[in-house]
């Protein structure tokens, strides 16, 4: 993988603020990915230090085998759920710091 990429996703999710989230998606498009799936594959290998929970899938649902506790830190900024699934219309990230 490109290590220029790789740094640009990073910095695309890190700008992602509390009380907001984003999908896999988005940060694609920003940062110049050419699929989300890239996006979940850096997140999982090098993401802890991020803001990791702030990013879902395209639906507004987390990653099934993170689902309690990324609500659980969306909940902590305010980022309430309906079920398991986060209203992409309230709470989505316009793309600006």
């Amino acid at each position: 993988m490109d290590e220029e990429l790789h740094e640009r996703v990073r910095e695309v999710v890190a700008t992602v603020p509390a009380g907001k989230v984003a999908t896999y998606g988005d940060i694609a498009v920003i940062a110049g990915a050419s699929t989300p799936r890239l996006v979940g594959r850096i997140l999982s290998e090098d993401g802890a230090d991020l803001p990791w929970h702030r990013i879902l899938r395209a639906n507004g649902t987390p990653a099934p085998h993170l689902v309690h506790r990324q609500l659980e830190l969306l909940r902590a900024e305010g980022v309430l759920a309906d079920g398991q699934r986060i209203n992409l219309r309230t709470y989505r990230w316009n793309g600006k710091a």
